[in-house]
């Protein structure tokens, strides 16, 4: 279900577009087995936005074209939020291809409730960081962890 993430993500650090030229949410994978970062702009998935790493909101993103990963990010910067957060992390169901793209939506497969459970609580762990809870989440070797990349537009 869940493929990759990015956790306490800065919000200084997305590039959030212009007209004509759209917005960046750029990342590597953790064990830096590819050089070029891929783009998260259009992921889904569940994301949770922080103000000095205290946890503010949670929401989705996936449910009609305009709330990809960046365009639900992006309205943030502009609606009752704005201002109020700093940082946000990311949980994705669209894999990364061999050509560093985000894959197509991928089909619903059925999960096993222990499945289930491991996802929903890694996610919950990673969210909330619980400070009584000793273990981190158990997502399972199929998720990838991502380390954000500064968009080089936002330099100029």
């Amino acid at each position: 279900m869940i493929k990759n993430m990015g956790l306490f993500w800065k919000r200084s650090d997305v590039f959030s577009g212009r007209p004509r030229n759209a917005g960046s949410l750029l990342g590597k994978p953790s064990d830096a087995r590819r050089d070029d970062p891929t783009d998260f702009w259009d992921q889904i998935g569940i994301y949770a936005l922080y103000a000095d790493y205290h946890l503010v909101y949670v929401g989705q993103s996936g449910q009609g074209e305009q709330s990809r990963l960046g365009v639900r990010l992006r309205q943030h910067t502009t609606d009752d939020l704005a201002g109020r957060w700093d940082s946000f992390s990311w949980f994705g169901i669209r894999f990364v291809t061999n050509n560093n793209r985000l894959s197509d939506i991928p089909a619903v497969r059925n999960l096993n409730l222990s499945q289930i459970l491991d996802l929903t609580e890694g996610i919950l762990i990673a969210v909330a960081e619980p400070p009584l809870n000793r273990q981190r989440g158990r997502f399972g070797d199929d998720v990838e962890r991502y380390l954000q990349s500064r968009d080089d537009r936002l330099d100029r």
